[in-house]
């Protein structure tokens, strides 16, 4: 098994995109049973939410805020799951209630391995 990372990018800008307390709840129970799903079958490996409040740093040493700020859709989070392909994990993603949003996406990457002095 290989492990991947599913990044689930929406709207966290823009007033009219940030669900209720109580869409909170349901969204949370849904993203909270999807994760459930995963676990159970031994394929879950973390994850986390992020902050909106971050720093974008570029070349020539320029520090902005950020992250992302030009852009509306941010990456909200991540999960780490294990998969035998590309193609499972991507299965695996497609369930994410991030979904059921418009505008929102998930991106599955293959996590390689970095060597330092490689």
């Amino acid at each position: 098994m290989e492990e991947y990372i599913v990044f689930m990018r929406l709207d966290l800008i823009t007033k009219d995109a940030q669900p209720s307390p109580e869409q909170m709840q349901i969204f949370m129970k849904q993203y909270q049973d999807w994760v459930g799903g995963i676990a159970a079958q031994n394929k879950f490996a973390g994850g986390k939410g992020l902050s909106t409040e971050g720093r974008v740093i570029t070349f020539g040493d320029v520090v902005t805020d950020g992250p992302f700020v030009e852009i509306k859709e941010s990456i909200a989070g991540f999960i780490i799951i294990k998969a035998a392909s590309l193609d499972e994990a991507a299965e695996l993603a497609r369930a994410c209630p991030i979904l059921k949003g418009e505008g929102n996406s998930v991106e599955v990457r293959k996590i390689s391995a970095v060597h330092p002095g490689s």
